[in-house]
């Protein structure tokens, strides 16, 4: 492994990108990387960024939430313990365009009727004729181009009625550098590479700040350790 460049958004595309990915590796790939999340505290950015959306809002209603790019489903079993103990109501969705990815997902999320999983691919026709409530985009933004993350957060902010979550990672030195000192202790090699090259298809804040002020949207945005941004888009 070596140092890459982190001035500009890379365009390299993940190992994980392929969608018809299948077997152990792309399993315990997907493992390693809720792992490394948890480790680092990646998901309590996108539950507290739920907390601070559903601030002032009725418990007494059921909110319909969909993870988009859902992995192993680990951040949406952690939601439905939170909606558990704050009391309140989720319809949960996970929604993947890998199907081995989505069977493991469902594999792992027996104890929790209030999560399904659906095959599906953001792009597609039946995905846009989908509404929500609330949708969560976890790791999930910088696999797209600035012109498709534009398009669809148009789209998605028309067609839900709460609000959006967004959780992704700050381009940025000292990030990739310890990712980097990580990935010495992970034998994983799809998780190493794909992992710097995620961080190289992180964001800065202008450039998000750049976005939100195009979108022209009510939203909050928040660097969070490790090296996220917790953006708040408010559709209400």
């Amino acid at each position: 492994m070596s140092f890459g460049d982190i001035k500009e958004r890379s365009t390299a595309i993940e190992i994980m990108d392929d969608l018809e990915m299948k077997g152990h590796v792309l399993l315990d790939s997907l493992n390693k990387i809720a792992g490394v999340n948890q480790w680092l505290g990646g998901n309590e950015v996108s539950l507290n960024g739920l907390e601070r959306l559903l601030r002032n809002h009725s418990k007494e209603r059921t909110y319909t939430l969909a993870d988009l790019g859902c992995g192993n489903g680990d951040l949406l079993r952690e939601i439905a313990l939170f909606g558990r103990k704050k009391g309140y109501q989720f319809a949960l969705i996970g929604i993947d365009a890998n199907q081995a990815t989505v069977d493991h997902a469902i594999h792992l999320s027996a104890d929790f009727p209030e999560i399904e999983y659906i095959k599906e691919d953001i792009l597609s026709l039946e995905f846009q004729e989908r509404k929500f409530d609330i949708v969560s985009c976890t790791l999930f933004l910088h696999h797209f181009s600035k012109q498709e993350i534009e398009a669809f957060l148009k789209s998605q902010i028309r067609k839900t009625s709460v609000g959006i979550i967004i959780n992704d990672l700050h381009r940025n030195w000292i990030a990739y550098g310890l990712f980097w000192f990580v990935c010495l202790f992970i034998k994983n090699e799809m998780v190493k590479i794909d992992g710097l090259i995620s961080i190289q298809k992180g964001f800065t804040q202008k450039e998000l700040a750049a976005l939100s002020t195009k979108l022209k949207c009510k939203s909050e945005l928040r660097w969070k350790w490790a090296f996220r941004y917790q953006w708040i888009i408010k559709t209400l």
